[in-house]
């Protein structure tokens, strides 16, 4: 059983131009510090129980908002900490609810700040570069521990 076609005429409009639609832009940070105990670095993973998933402090842009500004606000509000960036990293590109989603990465370093648990974000926890590269839930967040420890290696 087919629906008939004129059902679905209207739709199709503006199939001939798929590149109409918006790239959904994002920014985040790889939050890292140097351990309080053992100096060692740490990254900073946070946990949203809306995708129980672990992944990196980011979130969409605000209209005409800067990407940096943006990334950085995303961090204050997902782990509490204020940040200080560095090296941008590779950008993350993938369909998110069906729509192209680019997001922007920063190597940042935390700088002050208290963790508190909130809507998007329950829990964080801060991680060698192993761990963290076991614990992130996206194949694609994994790749940005490397460029972390790579971006580290040029200054």
């Amino acid at each position: 059983m087919s629906t008939p076609r004129s059902a679905h005429a209207h739709s199709h409009s503006h199939s001939h131009a798929p590149h109409r639609t918006l790239t959904v832009q994002a920014a985040g940070c790889v939050l890292w510090r140097r351990s309080p105990v053992t100096g060692e670095l740490e990254l900073c993973l946070v946990h949203r129980p809306k995708y129980d998933d672990w992944s990196w402090p980011k979130g969409k842009l605000k209209p005409g908002e800067d990407p940096l500004a943006g990334a950085l606000r995303e961090v204050a509000e997902e782990t509490g900490h204020t940040a200080a960036p560095a090296a941008e990293l590779p950008s993350a590109h993938y369909l998110a609810k069906g729509r192209p989603k680019r997001v922007r990465y920063w190597a940042a370093e935390a700088v002050s700040g208290t963790f508190a648990p909130n809507d998007e974000v329950d829990r964080i926890l801060w991680l060698s570069a192993d761990e963290a590269r076991r614990h992130l839930t996206e194949a694609r967040d994994q790749a940005l521990v490397d460029e972390l420890m790579r971006s580290f290696e040029h200054t």
